[in-house]
């Protein structure tokens, strides 16, 4: 989870697709369905890079099994500021295959779909741009 959180932390977003195993699913906080796949997954990790500002981890949990880890965040969109949590599942080959997002509160939510969703024929390009 290191390699991850400092590829994160450093806005490296190659790294952090590096780290995204083939089949991974992104379950967003503003969107009631899934994402599989590593090329979408990459295409809306960079979108909320964009959108998130003074992002920070503060706070990194992990399972017994050293495959499933929390990191705790706080960011802001515009004017509105969020907290949330990244939870993630590591494969068998220590690639995130699993990467669910949780934030609060309502009105940072909020503003986090509006500006996602201004992005995302955006994101769409990206992610078939990547799968070609």
């Amino acid at each position: 989870m290191r390699a991850f959180r400092e590829a994160v932390e450093a806005g490296d977003l190659k790294a952090v697709e590096a780290l995204l195993a083939e089949d991974v699913v992104f379950t967003s906080p503003v969107v009631f369905k899934p994402y599989p796949g590593k090329a979408i997954t990459a295409a809306i990790l960079g979108a909320v890079a964009q959108v998130f500002e003074d992002f920070r981890y503060e706070r990194e949990l992990a399972g017994a099994d050293g495959r499933d880890h929390a990191l705790v965040f706080r960011a802001r969109v515009g004017d509105r500021e969020l907290s949330g949590c990244d939870f993630i599942h590591l494969d068998e080959d220590g690639l995130i295959d699993e990467f669910m997002v949780m934030v609060r509160p309502l009105s940072g939510a909020q503003a986090l779909k509006e500006a996602m969703g201004a992005r995302f024929e955006q994101i769409a390009r990206e992610a078939e741009a990547r799968s070609a």
